[in-house]
């Protein structure tokens, strides 16, 4: 039986219209730390910090920093430590986010539990300014309620995204949002390009990357209260009857929600399929995303200013592409144009392992080419697996999504930091990422969308 779409209950074209904007700012929102923080600068920034616990100096090309740090009493490769951070966070995501999608389900105002999350992660965020000196296990721990926080604010708004779009309205709903949460993170990078060029020694680099750091908590948490107020509390769909929603009941469902989810996932059997394939193109594609800065500053040889301008430059760029990868998908349907996109992932991944040191034109050249696939794979991907997904457990199965999703990802990551341990090298360690790539693409391959959308009782698009 094909079940009534949520967003037809919510009112007029019109109306929805203007909760699709509303929700459009919680992408500018959160863009800051996924670009200011996640992307660009703590990466750099805590490896420094470490380096100069383990070894006294920061590392640099011509002479980098080898030792170890003591975190519980294992040495950690000083270089690889950002890595081993997100690995954690990630792994915690796994049991955290299923909760939290087991409650946003069942209440009453998903954007207030939201907004609640975005408030603690932007706080977070803004105490990353007092990590300084070699005080690493502050900014690690900070690190790790950033991306927790972020993934379960994603978790509740990737699942509003059902209740305020039509199906055939959410390829174009999710990448308009994608293009406007780049817009928002590439202004916020040009304002802090231009505090980091200017810092000189009056202020130095260290004291306005941790300004910057401020700047993308106070950003978060600021825009997010606009999303907040304009979006409104949908109802909760009706679940399975018989099903327990106390309070108690709910408490006690959240500590098994991992395993019921999980078991529940199987009888949906081409939704598991695409999941699988999200969680490796993606852990993939946010790999790239969370190395390229120290990529670029510790293999190749660029300043934290380069490094800045040219994620400045992939923001932009991704603006189109994401709205371009939109259009494609309305013409192709959004599993072509994924694959599509996951061949150019190919391409880019083996153009940077032979990138040459100190090259500038080169690098903007493939910083350009991961603009134009960022956004559109992402975006794309959300609006799909939306699709694929039972009514009244958006919430639930958003949260596995979310484990995968951008920023909380460790497979990519866990194996970024072991190639890099053990050769010393970040070149094989991003070559390493291609096999991600390929396995993403032949489990779409298989993928039949128009029955997963069937099994999941909803109504198929015109275009799939």
């Amino acid at each position: 039986m094909t079940l009534a779409n949520p967003a037809d209950a919510a009112g007029t074209t019109v109306a929805r219209r203007r909760e699709q904007r509303a929700w459009y700012w919680y992408d500018w929102a959160n863009s800051a730390y996924i670009t200011s923080v996640g992307t660009v600068l703590i990466g750099p920034y805590l490896t420094s910090v470490a380096e100069r616990d383990a070894c006294g100096r920061v590392g640099t090309v011509d002479d980098p920093c080898h030792a170890d740090v003591d975190l519980l009493g294992l040495g950690l490769s000083a270089g690889s430590l950002v890595f081993y951070v997100v690995t954690f966070a990630t792994l915690l995501s796994a049991l955290v986010l299923p909760v939290v999608g087991a409650v946003a389900d069942r209440v009453e105002s998903k954007r207030r539990l939201m907004a609640s999350f975005a408030w603690v992660g932007a706080v977070a965020t803004c105490m990353m300014f007092l990590v300084a000196g070699t005080s690493w296990e502050l900014g690690a721990a900070l690190l790790v309620v950033g991306n927790l926080c972020m993934g379960a604010s994603l978790t509740v708004y990737d699942a509003i995204l059902v209740d305020i779009a039509t199906p055939d309205e959410r390829d174009r709903v999710s990448s308009r949002g994608w293009a406007f949460g780049y817009l928002g993170g590439g202004l916020l990078l040009v304002l802090n390009l231009g505090l980091v060029l200017g810092a000189g020694d009056a202020i130095g680099t260290d004291t306005a990357v941790r300004i910057s750091l401020l700047s993308a908590g106070v950003w978060w948490g600021g825009f997010t209260v606009i999303a907040y107020r304009g979006l409104r509390d949908h109802p909760p769909t009706a679940l399975p009857e018989g099903e327990d929603r106390t309070e108690g009941a709910l408490v006690r469902r959240s500590f098994r929600q991992l395993w019921t989810t999980l078991k529940h996932l199987r009888t949906y059997p081409q939704t598991m399929l695409f999941l699988i394939a999200y969680l490796f193109y993606n852990d993939g594609i946010q790999t790239v995303i969370y190395s390229s800065s120290i990529f670029g500053q510790k293999q190749l040889g660029f300043s934290t200013e380069v490094m800045i301008a040219t994620i400045v430059l992939i923001q932009f760029v991704a603006i189109a592409g994401a709205l371009t990868f939109g259009a494609v998908a309305g013409r192709l349907g959004a599993r072509r144009t994924i694959m599509g996109g996951l061949v150019l992932w190919i391409l880019i991944v083996s153009a940077g392992y032979v990138m040459p040191e100190r090259e500038v034109v080169p690098f903007l050249v493939l910083a350009t080419s991961i603009g134009l696939v960022l956004g559109g794979t992402q975006a794309l991907s959300r609006s799909l697996f939306s699709q694929m997904i039972p009514a009244g457990r958006e919430a639930e199965y958003f949260s596995l999504y979310q484990a995968a999703e951008r920023g909380t990802s460790w497979l990519g990551t866990l194996v970024f930091g072991l190639v890099h341990q053990l050769t010393g090298s970040y070149r094989p360690a991003i070559l390493a990422l291609i096999v991600f790539f390929v396995v993403g693409f032949v489990l779409l391959v298989r993928l039949d969308v128009r029955r997963a959308i069937q099994d999941a009782g909803h109504e198929v698009p015109r275009v799939v």
